[in-house]
């Protein structure tokens, strides 16, 4: 599917990191894209800089969801792309132990709860509601198409690290939806793929050393380095070019694979 003047796309987590950089890629196709985060600040300057509209939504909550999805399409119609980018990160090992009593502790429930709702149940419902809207609008193309999704996984769903369980598993729940997904929406013209980045430079590298940093991104067998946004964006912005590809969960890592810790 072509991404064609005016075309309505979505990005979730678009104010910063793999987002923003998808989110400038897809406007400087001439598509309209709104950002759908929760850092207002950021995520106004973006929309701004791009020509696009930001919207706070939090991606777990249905009613925030609905809101979001209502300004976006007054704005700009009904969106053909979704790129779900929105994620958190949570480090806990399945057994931890207290630093004060020196007593072994179980991971907290809660947390782990919170990352599957986000990274997990958030992309799954930003795709049915997305898709829901995609079905009732006429093909685009010879092909029947009427929109496409991009997820974002990661390679943690595959080599996670110790102390990623609650990551992993949600990632690994993205890279296990994809099939079923795109086969469900197959007869609506509806495609569904999954990028699983390696290490890529996003906000939480921010606050590490340069030498840390530099050091993450030399583990990568080649290039030797940090993935960029903009690399991801590239192969998004393929995606959503390519008709054949569909149900596919893609590594984009430079041939990493992760060692236990």
């Amino acid at each position: 599917m072509k991404i064609t003047k005016g075309m309505a796309a979505i990005v979730t987590g678009g104010a910063s990191g793999l987002g923003e950089a998808t989110a400038r890629a897809l406007a400087a196709q001439g598509a309209r894209v709104a950002l759908f985060d929760m850092n207002s600040e950021r995520g106004e300057k973006v929309a701004a800089a791009i020509g696009g509209l930001f919207c706070l939504v939090d991606v777990t909550n249905e009613a925030s969801v609905d809101a979001g999805l209502a300004a976006a399409r007054a704005a700009h119609g009904q969106e053909r792309v979704l790129v779900n980018c929105a994620g958190i990160v949570a480090g806990k090992k399945t057994v931890g132990k207290d630093r004060e009593t020196g007593l072994f502790k179980s991971h907290d429930l809660s947390l782990f709860s919170k990352v599957i709702q986000v990274n997990l149940v958030g992309s799954f419902h930003m795709i049915t509601k997305c898709a829901t809207g995609m079905a009732g609008e006429a093909a685009m193309d010879d092909n029947g198409g009427r929109g496409v999704v991009v997820n974002t996984a990661s390679i943690a769903a595959t080599d996670g690290q110790m102390g990623q369980a609650a990551y992993s598993a949600s990632k690994g729940g993205i890279m296990g939806f994809t099939l079923p997904v795109a086969r469900d929406l197959a007869q609506l013209g509806i495609r569904v793929c999954t990028i699983m980045p390696g290490l890529f430079h996003t906000p939480m590298f921010d606050s590490l050393p340069p030498d840390v940093v530099e050091s993450l991104g030399a583990k990568t067998p080649f290039p030797a380095r940090l993935g960029k946004g903009e690399e991801y964006a590239k192969l998004a912005l393929h995606i959503i070019d390519n008709d054949m590809l569909n149900g596919e969960s893609i590594r984009l890592d430079g041939a990493i694979r992760l060692e236990p810790r």
